[in-house]
């Protein structure tokens, strides 16, 4: 993923995500704690001085105004890591339970049937024969085989163990009927009024943030465009812009993809741009407008006179208002997916909300 600055399965598996949550954010969870609770010294109090320069005071209300972006961020990563630890622990006490119930069945101990139900089959050397020979374009040239063929083949057991547990643990789901009710968090994003694909009326909103020139987001496309063949009118998907300063040709195409809306081709020329991210100077993206079938003059006058400048400022503040920090971001109805992740990725989440009681987006009108 491009920034704006430069999970394991199986009760030990949770149990063992759940610690590394407390420990790698330990820092986190108790100063957010102390922050809640409202201590005598973290009370908000607008008007209290808190600095004083050349006879002029600075406020406590001018400082978080100020910082608003910045507390934002700690209070949603406060709230994310409360709510990845209870995940992970009612997760892992869900999985107690059915193991619990399933060993009793079956007259053995826990630890017995998940030996015995999650063991995975070995690896044999023409499994690491295979994966060599799939990957070697992405193995350094300096190591042989023999060197890397005890690394991959633990990574290939480690993953056949997760398969194995997986499907374990999934099997003992739908067996006991385990139904997990812990809403995710949901982040309010204003989805009306952008260059979108799909009815209004969708039970499923995604509203992406991407950079024309970031590569990451190119490679999202195609999954996208997986999950609109999938889903159909069930999904809306809305693009707001978040152009990045390390591209130096991102703020232009952004400009450019705004121009072609302005014509009613906004999608022709997002394809035009992600297909060929090489040609997204001035003269490429003239180009491009021509061969979409755009009125050069119009367009031409728009991209050089930065019509849309405001706009594109508006959707980078929003993004970075909803925790976006880099390309490409998601909201799939508030829900936060960050980088560009596999497509299977977007439709659990898209799954899961189209079975949500609240059948609803947590995106603004």
């Amino acid at each position: 993923m491009n920034s704006v600055v430069g999970r394991g399965t199986g009760a030990r598996g949770l149990l063992f995500g759940a610690l590394m949550i407390v420990l790698a954010l330990g820092v986190w969870l108790p100063a957010c704690s102390a922050q809640d609770k409202g201590g005598k010294m973290m009370k908000s109090d607008p008007a209290r001085v808190l600095a004083t320069v050349n006879g002029k005071s600075i406020t406590e209300g001018e400082v978080r105004a100020a910082a608003t972006t910045e507390l934002q961020q700690i209070q949603r990563q406060c709230q994310q890591n409360e709510h990845d630890l209870l995940d992970s622990k009612v997760k892992q006490m869900v999985q107690d339970q059915m193991v619990e119930a399933e060993a009793k069945a079956k007259g053995v101990s826990k630890d017995q049937l998940i030996a015995d139900s999650t063991k995975a089959p070995d690896i044999s050397d023409a499994d690491v024969d295979k994966f060599y020979n799939e990957n070697k374009a992405q193995i350094p040239p300096t190591m042989t085989k023999e060197q890397v063929a005890p690394r991959i083949k633990q990574y290939l057991q480690q993953q056949k163990q997760t398969e194995a547990r997986t499907k374990f643990y999934g099997a003992l789901e739908a067996k006991y009927k385990a139904d997990y009710k812990l809403e995710p968090i949901r982040v309010t994003v204003a989805s009306e009024g952008f260059p979108s694909q799909g009815p209004a009326t969708a039970p499923v909103t995604i509203v992406e943030f991407s950079d024309f020139q970031c590569p990451f987001c190119s490679r999202l496309k195609p999954e996208i465009d997986q999950v609109k063949a999938k889903y159909g009118d069930k999904v809306r998907v809305v693009f707001r812009q978040f152009p990045l300063a390390m591209h130096p040709n991102a703020q232009k195409a952004a400009q450019a993809a705004l121009c072609a809306n302005d014509q009613g081709k906004f999608w022709q020329m997002h394809d035009e741009m992600f297909n060929d991210q090489a040609g997204l100077a001035p003269e490429g993206l003239k180009a491009k407008a021509k061969k979409i079938g755009l009125n050069s003059q119009t367009f031409d006058a728009c991209l050089d006179g930065d019509k849309h400048a405001d706009q594109i400022k508006a959707d980078m503040d929003a993004g970075q208002a909803a925790g976006v920090q880099g390309t490409p971001a998601m909201f799939v109805n508030g829900v936060f997916i960050n980088g560009a992740v596999p497509v299977d990725d977007i439709t659990k989440v898209i799954d899961q909300e189209l079975k949500h009681p609240m059948g609803g987006s947590a995106s603004s009108k």
